[in-house]
């Protein structure tokens, strides 16, 4: 199974590194992609993914950190892209729930990392909070890169909005949550060659385990299996569905 999202390099988890990737090791999660956030994350990703097979990272501007990132670092992550491990952009997107950054700096950053996917040939992962809407209407202006709502969270019908543009989602361990029907019934609607799982650890740690308040790759199994269960297939069939998504998703090779 792949974790296809975490944040490797959050303390949380760097700090217990070794543990972290050999719990998941234990679990069946064999492959895991660790994912930018602003540049000195994006650089740290890529040195934990150096003589490490099994990890791949994305690189980007998250919305939250853009109003402390200069602009000009945008255009560096073209240099990026060379490093064998960095297999997408991002991640990138709009946040109006948080708004940490005024929501025309979060358009800037988000549409100049759309063009720069859109010009190396990137597929990008998307971070929208509370901003559908004006996400998907920034996105259709670049027709021909595959993005993935990551940690989906929203409605069905967002959820159906999302894939009639012809976008992925990814599912977290918020899926398992007793209270979120509506996000299971958005499961359902997902076609096969949509969905990703993912943990976005350290955060959203799902249930069985929300005891332990850091979320890790080896939990992903849990969402997986709550997926698995409503599209009324069994674990392992789930497990070979999303692989082979992420894998040509990302096209790590």
């Amino acid at each position: 199974m792949i974790d296809s999202h975490c944040h490797l390099t959050d303390p949380r988890l760097f700090e217990q590194f070794d543990g972290v990737l050999s719990r998941a090791a234990a679990a069946g999660v064999t492959r895991m992609i660790t994912v930018g956030t602003h540049p000195a994350d994006d650089a740290a990703a890529i040195a934990v993914c150096r003589g490490r097979e099994n990890l791949r990272c994305t690189v980007g501007v998250h919305p939250n950190y853009c109003h402390e990132v200069d602009f000009a670092e945008v255009p560096r992550l073209r240099e990026l892209q060379l490093d064998p491990s960095v297999v997408a952009l991002g991640e990138m997107g709009l946040d109006y729930h948080h708004n940490f950054a005024d929501r025309a700096r979060q358009r800037q950053f988000f549409e100049a990392q759309m063009q720069l996917a859109a010009e190396v040939d990137r597929a990008v992962v998307i971070h929208c909070r509370e901003a559908v809407d004006d996400t998907l209407a920034l996105m259709r202006d670049f027709p021909s890169v595959p993005a993935v709502f990551h940690c989906f969270t929203g409605t069905s019908d967002e959820a159906r909005r999302i894939i009639e543009a012809g976008h992925l989602l990814g599912f977290t361990g918020v899926v398992t949550f007793k209270k979120n029907d509506d996000l299971r019934a958005a499961v359902r609607l997902t076609p096969r060659d949509r969905l990703l799982v993912e943990t976005d650890a350290p955060y959203l740690t799902p249930e069985p385990m929300r005891k332990q308040k850091t979320n890790e790759p080896s939990f992903v199994v849990h969402t997986a299996a709550v997926v698995a269960k409503e599209w009324g297939v069994s674990l392992e069939e789930l497990d070979a569905i999303t692989t082979q998504n992420t894998l040509r998703f990302f096209r790590w090779m």
